[in-house]
């Protein structure tokens, strides 16, 4: 067996997941035993704009909380088997000063921006995450997100970024992180690293090429990854970001709108002039979608969009344009847009940590409903089983050092990350030959296998691969003693 510290995922989606079921089952059969939120959006601040908002869209109920760190910590006093840690997410902030609005803020407006990211920082927020090709985090200005940068750096905390574009302009958008970086004093995470489209696929050596000469120069920019050629996410990024100003009703009607639709098919067709188009990317044949509201949408679950046009006898972009309006949401897809060499060229990279970019579910009742990325119940275990048992493509230590300490010490967790006397007892127990992920694109509810034992601060949550219903996480604050 290998005894390692817990795993580190940089960047999850299970909030919800964890509200409702706080095993974390997808994650936890994998080692992770801490989960790290905020890519552009977060669980707070809210207003009470923002809190009407989520309690319409859950059946009235709204939040209990109206901080970041109040989120987490509901989080904990709820129960959940794995620890949890988030950036504040910076389209979070904008939405609570700026609403949807696409429009750069007063001075007033940025000056309260600032207050609110100060606050959450104090109470141990990791940092400012970015996401900037979505509405309304594309909105964002480049001095913008430096001034909220240089908040989170008094605190030593860090910015991440789902940069502005991770294709035809992603050249130009590191340049942006590193501005950022060096304008703020701040040290810069890419989040998911990547180059999207095969006409990009030459560009990964480049971008590698840049951040070694700036780490070398001494500017702290790291990145994280998924191992996977795909992304998931949904609708909206193969739709240009002006017509989704303000909030989804607002996007909803402007589709409806006979004009609006026109431009929007004709831009849909373009790589994009200011916006980054991961369905042009990608083709019609690589974009599938995977989740929907809609019982009578969900026959289409795992077809392509040139599948469902050819079906339906129109274009894959008049199928996004109706299944957004027919679900009423962004409907979840999958992007076919990465190359394998290049996945494996980014593992090899020393300041390379890993992430699921997904929720962390059980294979059961309501999950059921919806196809996520294989990622959401694989990502960590194929990691350990395809790239480094398999095809050795690192050293199994060296994975190890990139699921742990090298994460920890980036979000500032000194006594996370390491297995040494004084640290919280987060541990992975395992047999390196046996583990395995299981779930592929067209069958993702499977979990994976091989993870032996947990423990997370110091409690036993898995036990010979079953899950001992304990709920020892808690939130963790960067810095902590």
């Amino acid at each position: 067996m290998a005894v390692t510290p817990g795993f580190i995922n940089m960047l999850s989606w299970a909030p919800d997941d964890l509200l409702k079921d706080g095993r974390s089952m997808g994650d936890i059969v994998q080692g992770v035993t801490l989960e790290v939120f905020g890519e552009g959006g977060s669980a707070g601040p809210l207003n009470a704009d923002m809190k009407a908002r989520y309690a319409a869209n859950n059946d009235g109920e709204g939040p209990a909380w109206t901080t970041l760190m109040e989120f987490l910590n509901h989080l904990e006093q709820n129960g959940i088997s794995t620890n949890v840690a988030s950036f504040i997410g910076a389209a979070t902030i904008r939405v609570h000063e700026l609403k949807g609005e696409d429009r750069p803020p007063t001075p007033d407006e940025l000056g309260r921006m600032k207050a609110l990211v100060r606050q959450e920082m104090k109470n141990g927020a990791m940092g400012i995450g970015s996401s900037l090709i979505y509405a309304p985090g594309t909105y964002a200005s480049t001095d913008e997100l430096v001034e909220l940068s240089k908040v989170a750096a008094e605190y030593d905390g860090m910015y991440i970024s789902h940069m502005r574009s991770e294709g035809d302009r992603l050249l130009e958008a590191l340049e942006e992180l590193i501005t950022i970086s060096h304008e703020a004093g701040i040290r810069a995470q890419v989040y998911h690293l990547k180059a999207g489209g095969a006409s990009n696929w030459h560009k990964m050596d480049q971008v590698i090429d840049r951040i070694n000469e700036v780490r070398a120069a001494g500017m702290p920019i790291t990145a994280d990854m998924y191992t996977y050629i795909a992304g998931a996410t949904g609708l909206d990024a193969h739709m240009p970001t002006w017509v989704q100003e303000g909030d989804f009703a607002d996007w909803r009607n402007n589709l409806l709108d006979p004009d609006i639709r026109a431009r929007v098919l004709a831009e849909m067709r373009t790589p994009g002039d200011d916006w980054e188009n991961l369905g042009y990317a990608a083709g019609p044949e690589g974009v599938m979608v995977v989740g929907f509201r809609q019982d009578s949408l969900r026959y289409l679950i795992g077809k392509r969009l040139s599948e469902i046009a050819e079906e339906r006898g129109t274009t894959p972009e008049d199928v996004a344009i109706d299944l957004v309006i027919a679900d009423s949401t962004r409907v979840s897809t999958v992007y076919f847009l990465m190359s394998e060499e290049n996945v494996k060229k980014q593992i090899a990279l020393p300041w390379v940590s890993f992430d699921s970019d997904a929720g962390s579910m059980a294979p059961e009742g309501e999950n059921l409903n919806n196809n996520p990325h294989p990622r959401a119940y694989g990502n960590f275990a194929r990691l350990l089983a395809k790239y480094v048992r398999d095809e050795k493509v690192i050293p199994f230590q060296e994975a190890i050092r990139k699921l742990t300490s090298l994460p920890a010490d980036n979000l500032r967790l000194p006594r996370r990350g390491r297995l040494q006397v004084g640290n919280y007892a987060d541990i992975a127990i395992f047999d390196p030959d046996a583990i395995q992920d299981h779930a592929t694109f067209e069958k993702p509810h499977q979990l994976s296998t091989g993870m032996s034992h947990v423990l997370v601060n110091g409690v036993q949550v898995l036990d010979s691969g079953q899950h001992t219903g304990a709920m020892p996480g808690r939130a963790v604050v960067r810095g902590e003693q």
